[in-house]
């Protein structure tokens, strides 16, 4: 464990470069585990398969074109399904923010709908909109709507009232002007927590929302857990992770140029 100790010493080792090297030790570590539980027989290959035999695995999907197929029709579920449970989670959550009218009025019926588990709605989906990718968009929008909303109406909620009277003063006195000039401005880094936080569940919806039978990513690793093929399981896992992965990337690198002006 010398290269640990190495690591350990502020000395030798650039400060900038700690967190990376002690990430990349990290995932080296917890890769060698996995490989040797298979390989010890400690667990069947067939039950968990080692990462050595993932690459043979992910390129025979790949030449297949079946990887492609499904991770395109996955995507197209997802970006739906986000774009429509985030939206309109955003626009009821700000709208419940700036009205306690509205809050009040519509308390019970969140109450009532929120610890509802996005799968339970698969039956009504099926019956809805057939076992098509409208199903998959439905059940993806409720898993994200819920998120959105309540980043969105405790960031209205939490803006200084400070900043509305002064806006007030100013002659900012009507709805939308006080909402575009005060209260989204204030409010948008909370609201984009929710949204980013929305983009990894809604990948764990698009696996539930393609058990009913909607071809994608859920449907093919189901197919594959059937004839026991765990490598594909764990291909499409990590793709999912992956893809995961690039976009949180690509929204934290678009919420650093949108929030450019917080310090």
């Amino acid at each position: 464990m010398s290269w640990l100790r190495a690591f350990s010493n502020h000395g030798s080792l650039p400060l900038h470069y700690r967190p990376t090297l002690y990430a990349a030790a990290g995932l080296a570590l917890f890769l060698l585990f996995w490989e040797s539980v298979p390989r010890l027989g400690l667990v069947q290959s067939s039950l968990l398969p080692p990462p050595s035999a993932l690459p043979e695995a992910f390129l025979r999907e790949f030449r297949s074109g079946q990887w492609s197929h499904y991770v395109g029709l996955s995507l197209n579920h997802y970006v739906l399904g986000f774009l429509v449970g985030s939206g309109l989670g955003t626009l009821m959550g700000v709208l419940t923010g700036m009205s306690k009218s509205l809050e009040w009025l519509l308390a019970w019926v969140v109450r009532l709908l929120r610890p509802i588990p996005n799968l339970a709605w698969a039956p009504f989906a099926i019956i809805w909109f057939g076992v098509d990718e409208a199903n998959a968009v439905f059940i993806i929008s409720i898993g994200v709507f819920w998120i959105a909303f309540f980043a969105a109406h405790g960031a209205i909620r939490s803006v200084d009232r400070d900043l509305v009277e002064v806006a007030d003063a100013f002659g900012f006195r009507s709805g939308p002007e006080r909402l575009f000039k005060v209260l989204l401005p204030a409010a948008t880094p909370g609201i984009l927590v929710g949204v980013r936080t929305a983009l990894g569940q809604a990948w764990m919806a698009v696996v539930a929302a393609e058990l009913s039978g909607v071809s994608g990513l859920g449907s093919r690793m189901m197919q594959a857990s059937s004839l026991l093929a765990t490598d594909i399981v764990v291909v499409y896992m990590l793709t999912m992770a992956a893809l995961y992965g690039v976009m949180d990337a690509g929204f934290m690198y678009a919420q650093g140029k949108l929030l450019k002006w917080k310090p």
